[in-house]
């Protein structure tokens, strides 16, 4: 596999991938080459660079990522087939951008010389992740209001679909929410509804791992009858709730990285938590590669406050409240006045986020040392909490509301300016080499991972990976 560049569901649907960084400038024009030298492999052919897909005609013409003929290659095209089954294949290709976040060990060997001690530092390291995620989950509403970027989506999404959302129309074939910042975090989006009864807690790394290996061997009923195997042809890899780990679908993660073979859930119960996957960011629309330095450094200041700040447990009613506040900011997230849940009654949105930005404030000092960049970015989207339109969404808006504008002709436009972009980026022949060197490595690696997996049958190196029969 190349480590940069891969697909997610859809041969369409391709994924970028950056190497671990520290600094955010070298990480931006990391992502921004491997866009230049993709657009330049693609035979002449656009990315769509917003997170609601484009005009579909018919789910049929939406091709399953392919990965050859290896075993594992075939686990992992099924594993996409299955969720086409399962939710359709318009579900699958809406797009986001995951950031991944993790500190320093000189920062983990600090902050554990301040504990009691009471765990050893592995251990620490983990259940501090889990503070940061429960911190994280109570404040996730604040990264669609800044970040939403999918308040409108083409008429075509929900062909056929049962909704109650009261959409308003524009241009050609545009609907939109007037408050709405992230469609794409909205029922609409990329949710399942058999994982809303799973509760799997994330007080601790121990009892997460137990939710997630519980929900893995939950048989649905739903699923079962689309059939696993139907007249000799696979349809899906099983018809429990979650085909595999991956299918779980969390606005967060907790994550390590994997060994050849190893599933993600062993990797934690190896070596607990090493990094977390935010995965709640849309695709910016005004940032050629979906996401701009600003947003970053916010990203740092706030998951570092996540981190820092005391975590209590969570309960259930407190996930009632979480939920609750995450949808009221999705669909109505710039509506004046909106009140979100605490546990002591209602708080205005605006009152809150001020409340945030002014305790970020000294983070952003001390990441700045002698700088001003995180400050900068701070006070940026500052401006955004008393006036709701300089957030993505409330962009976004202006230009298909306010201007008129037909949300497929803005997009394809935004696709047009941004190919040419990248085809003017200039790349370095040893930038250039390297990716070159790095796809037929990946292609040789695929050769050899077919040659050696030839002897085994797709139903034995199933039956062997689950335990059972598939």
């Amino acid at each position: 596999m190349h480590s940069r560049i891969t697909t997610d569901y859809s041969e369409a649907l391709l994924e970028f991938i950056t190497p671990v960084n520290n600094q955010v400038e070298a990480l931006l024009q990391g992502l921004t080459e491997t866009h230049a030298f993709s657009l330049r492999h693609l035979n002449g052919q656009r990315l769509w660079p917003v997170s609601m897909p484009c005009y579909v005609k018919d789910e049929h013409n939406i091709p399953v990522a392919r990965y050859g003929s290896s075993n594992t290659g075939k686990m992992k095209t099924l594993y996409r087939k299955g969720l086409t089954y399962r939710y359709g294949a318009l579900m699958q290709i809406i797009s986001g951008v995951h950031f991944n976040f993790s500190v320093s060990q000189a920062l983990w060997q600090r902050l554990y010389e301040l504990s009691d001690k009471s765990l050893t530092f592995d251990a620490f390291i983990s259940e501090s992740y889990f503070g940061l995620i429960r911190n994280y989950r109570r404040l996730v509403w604040v990264l669609p209001y800044l970040f939403g970027a999918s308040p409108a989506l083409c008429s075509s999404f929900i062909k056929g679909q049962k909704t109650d959302l009261q959409f308003e129309k524009s241009g050609q074939g545009t609907l939109y929410l007037p408050y709405a910042t992230s469609l794409r975090m909205s029922d609409l989006g990329y949710t399942n509804k058999e994982q809303e009864d799973l509760n799997i807690s994330y007080n601790s790394l121990p009892e997460y791992l137990a939710g997630v290996n519980a929900a893995i061997r939950m048989p649905s009923a739903n699923f079962a009858n689309i059939g696993v195997k139907v007249d000799g042809e696979y349809r899906q890899l099983n018809a429990n709730v979650l085909q595999i780990e991956n299918e779980f679908y969390s606005p967060i993660r907790a994550k390590r990285v994997t060994r050849s073979g190893e599933k993600p859930s062993e990797a934690l119960a190896r070596g607990g938590v090493e990094y977390i996957e935010v995965r709640a960011l849309d695709v910016n629309p005004f940032s050629p590669i979906g996401i701009e330095a600003s947003q970053v450094r916010f990203l740092d200041l706030f998951l570092l406050y996540c981190l820092l700040t005391e975590s209590p447990k969570s309960d259930p009613d407190e996930e009632a409240r979480l939920s609750a506040n995450l949808k009221s900011v999705v669909l109505e997230g710039r509506k004046p006045g909106l009140e979100l849940l605490t546990s002591t009654g209602a708080l205005p949105l605006k009152t809150w986020l001020a409340t945030l930005f002014d305790e970020l404030q000294p983070l952003a000092k001390l990441l700045d040392g002698e700088g001003t960049d995180y400050q900068a970015a701070l006070a940026h989207w500052h401006r955004a909490v008393d006036d709701p339109n300089l957030t993505l969404s409330g962009q976004v808006s202006q230009h298909l509301i306010a201007k008129g504008e037909d949300h497929g002709h803005w997009v394809m436009t935004l696709s047009q300016q941004y190919y040419q972009y990248f085809i003017d980026y200039p790349l370095s022949d040893e930038t250039i080499a390297q990716y070159q060197a790095e796809a037929k490595s990946s292609l040789e690696k695929q050769a050899i991972l077919e040659d050696e997996q030839s002897a085994v049958s797709f139903d034995d190196y199933l039956d062997d990976y689950f335990g059972v029969r598939a």
